[in-house]
């Protein structure tokens, strides 16, 4: 019973942020009665809600529970001030971001109506390879990690770098030079710079990002921000 309750709320995701009753159960792999019967007992509970057009969507209840996890409980509470002194600082997009998997997860997100509009939203998962915060992540994950993301370059833009070549000299520098840059390689008009978040045995725990229109002559300026942002939340944690 636990894994088809599972099945349907992994039917959600970034592309499939409402579905009809038929549509859940096509993608949790389940009878239309059965799905039937699960999701009522979910809506009951408050895990999904349905809208008045019959679509289901993810209930408040699941954000609720999901905000005890303590990846977001501890990092965003001890992040958000530091947060919003650069967002105050630079009027640009701010992120903050742990890996989830081959994955870079939002854990928190700040813009105005100054800000570059990007793609990404508090809980979005986006390609590694293809974000600032994302190259910071890959740059100190695992060598395996690292391989199966060399092995799978989807291209976003024109922009993104999808050789395994030159991503892993790009890496290399991230790790050298201490943060990443990306070019239009997310979404086009906007670039980005971010740099690790450590803790107290320099494990890097997320990355810190600022999103703005192009880089130039900003992009030490930036850097130093976003270091003495991270140093902060390590000192914190």
């Amino acid at each position: 019973m636990a894994s088809r309750v599972l099945g349907l709320l992994g039917a959600f995701d970034p592309d499939h942020r409402a579905l009809r009753l038929t549509e859940l159960a096509a993608r949790a792999e389940l009878p239309v009665p059965t799905a039937h019967r699960l999701v009522a007992d979910l809506v009951a509970w408050g895990g999904l809600s349905r809208r008045p057009d019959g679509c289901y969507v993810v209930g408040r209840r699941l954000w609720d529970v999901g905000m005890l996890a303590a990846v977001q409980a501890d990092l965003r509470e001890v992040s958000s001030p530091f947060l919003h002194d650069l967002y105050g600082a630079t009027l640009a997009t701010v992120h903050l971001a742990v890996r989830d998997d081959d994955r870079a997860l939002y854990l928190d997100r700040l813009s105005g109506h100054a800000s570059v509009p990007v793609v990404s939203n508090v809980g979005s998962r986006l390609p590694l390879h293809a974000t600032g915060v994302g190259k910071v992540l890959l740059a100190y994950a695992p060598e395996q990690v690292r391989m199966r993301v060399l092995a799978d370059l989807t291209r976003v833009t024109p922009h993104t770098i999808t050789q395994p070549g030159r991503l892993l000299r790009d890496l290399s520098r991230v790790r050298r030079e201490g943060y990443a840059v990306t070019q239009e390689e997310m979404s086009l008009g906007a670039c980005s710079v971010a740099v690790p978040v450590t803790d107290s045995r320099d494990r890097v725990v997320a990355a810190l990002g600022i999103v703005v229109p192009r880089l130039g002559r900003d992009r030490a300026r930036l850097v130093a921000a976003l270091e003495v942002a991270a140093q902060g939340i390590r000192r914190h944690l």
